[in-house]
């Protein structure tokens, strides 16, 4: 442990440099503590040696060092009171009863994003864990139609699908009805092959319309189950940040958050402790310059992680508040 002041330094620091992504120098400590310079640089190499501070090489000031951010997360740090505004912004979307429960979270993380700047992410089960509770498919012209696959843990996936000749209604509707009745009750990666063997069959001698729209809902199956169960929103705010100005940690982190199988690792390991959890720079395998912070809600036996992913220098203190607040309405709404 250090000691009062030394933790008062430290928090002013982090916070500090958590805002501005500049270099505290003593003088601006100074007035806040009330202290002489030489106090406070003393002081500040004291923290430097316990590594819990970092020199930069363009300036005299410090930054927080990776010990450094997880000493405050872990000693200092208090989670932040939401403003009204983003309670409402939030409230918005819980209040919402037209919203199924896979909605209901990726809007609320698209707003925390927002709020944030940071990138947030939706890890859902696999698919083999979702059974297919209903098909619909909603026309929306003569050659385009909406798919929409709804699982029996609330999971609702939408894919937009085309066909090259004019379909009617009366042959959508057929088809879809034929293609219920054989897969409800059937997880998502088996679905593909209930089609091909069980269906297909029947539509064979049927006319060419119910054929067209069997290949395209085909397709939509087979790219469902071939993806894991990840929702990325807005991977681009976190290279706005002044850390990430260099090609070479653009393109990596770029091709990180394209890689799907790569980002569903984020929920292994998770702790079982219903708390948020935070993971700074190294400490996750995602990459040593950004921090990650998650959290997993349980409703109706599904489990589901969601984390924002930001640099090391990213406002904990809020994150954790937001989803927190996301974890607690989610669970008390839809239990």
């Amino acid at each position: 442990m250090i000691s009062e002041r030394q933790t008062k330094i430290l928090k002013l620091i982090v916070e500090e440099y958590i805002k501005t992504a500049r270099p505290i120098g003593s003088k601006a400590i100074c007035e806040t503590l009330n202290c002489s310079s030489a106090t406070i640089r003393n002081e500040m190499s004291f923290l430097e040696e316990l590594n819990l501070l970092e020199k930069t090489h363009t300036s005299s000031g410090r930054i927080p060092s990776e010990q450094g951010y997880r000493y405050y997360v872990d000693h200092i740090m208090k989670p932040k009171e939401l403003t009204g505004e983003d309670m409402l912004k939030l409230q918005t979307v819980f209040h919402n009863k037209s919203l199924v429960l896979t909605d209901v979270v990726l809007k609320s993380m698209e707003i925390i994003s927002d709020l944030t700047n940071y990138t947030s992410i939706v890890l859902g089960k696999s698919s083999k864990e979702n059974r297919i509770s209903k098909v619909e498919v909603v026309p929306i012209d003569e050659f385009n139609m909406v798919a929409i696959i709804i699982t029996d843990k609330g999971h609702v996936e939408h894919k937009n699908i085309q066909v090259e000749e004019k379909i009617s209604i009366k042959e959508i509707k057929q088809t879809v009805d034929l293609i219920n009745k054989f897969i409800i009750g059937t997880p998502i990666d088996e679905v593909s092959s209930k089609l091909e063997f069980e269906v297909k069959p029947k539509i064979a001698d049927t006319i060419k319309q119910q054929k067209a729209i069997y290949d395209a809902l085909y397709n939509v199956f087979n790219d469902i189950s071939s993806e894991a169960n990840v929702k990325i929103n807005k991977p681009s705010n976190i290279l706005s940040e002044p850390e990430f100005n260099d090609a070479d940690k653009i393109r990596n982190l770029l091709s990180k958050f394209e890689d799907k199988e790569f980002i569903s690792q984020i929920k292994q390991n998770d702790e079982e402790n219903g708390e948020v959890n935070i993971y700074i720079g190294s400490e996750s395998e995602f990459d040593n310059d950004v921090s990650i912070i998650k959290t997993t809600y349980h409703v109706n036996g599904e489990e589901v992680t969601i984390a924002l992913i930001g640099p090391k220098r990213m406002e904990y203190d809020k994150v954790t508040s937001l989803l927190n607040y996301i974890k607690d309405n989610i669970e008390d709404s839809y239990e």
